[in-house]
């Protein structure tokens, strides 16, 4: 007999349910990442902050390990469902940012749920993508303020985001959404 899983088929579901709404999110935000980075290059990080919200969502209303990848992992199959051909970008970034957002609960043991704990890990996965996007949109080419702004909102994206996921969490814990613990 197969040992019994951990995440109930309720977690599961409500880990559908905000992957699905966010994985269309994601999908618009893709749809216009390409003009705002052609038009307004400098605000692309707040766009591409999108990304955090399906993690935050997961872990501030469940509060369970694997939530946030989960859930990230079914927004990225979304999102590509309307765009097949971004699967790979969509599904890398369910990967890391999934995997960051669950990396920094798990060093707490999945017992530290306060907002310092998501605005940290909004700040971290904002200075990796960064890191990243630095050096593929050749951000050396902004003169410096504009490189200090381009960084900035990079890391600005995530943690307005994070907020917005945080007030969608809460919303959907005083609605009981989450009827049981998620163990």
């Amino acid at each position: 007999m197969a040992a019994a899983s951990r995440l109930s088929t309720s977690v599961l579901l409500t880990c559908a349910a905000i992957g699905v709404a966010a994985g269309v999110l994601q999908a618009g935000a893709g749809a216009i990442s390409a003009p705002v980075s052609a038009a307004v290059p400098i605000l692309y990080g707040l766009v591409l902050g999108v990304h955090v919200l399906p993690g935050v969502i997961a872990q501030e209303l469940l509060r369970a390990p694997w939530v946030a990848l989960i859930t990230h992992l079914i927004a990225a199959l979304v999102a590509s469902a309307v765009v097949p051909v971004w699967i790979g970008r969509y599904v890398g970034t369910a990967l890391l940012i999934g995997g960051l957002q669950e990396l920094i609960a798990a060093a707490s043991r999945y017992r530290r749920w306060e907002p310092w704990r998501f605005f940290l890990s909004a700040v971290i996965i904002g200075v990796v993508i960064a890191a990243a996007i630095w050096f593929a949109a050749d951000a050396a080419r902004f003169p410096l303020w504009a490189q200090i702004v381009y960084v900035a909102l990079f890391v600005i994206g995530p943690v307005l985001w994070t907020a917005v996921g945080l007030a969608i969490g809460r919303a959907l814990r005083r609605a009981g959404v989450p009827r049981r613990r998620a163990h």
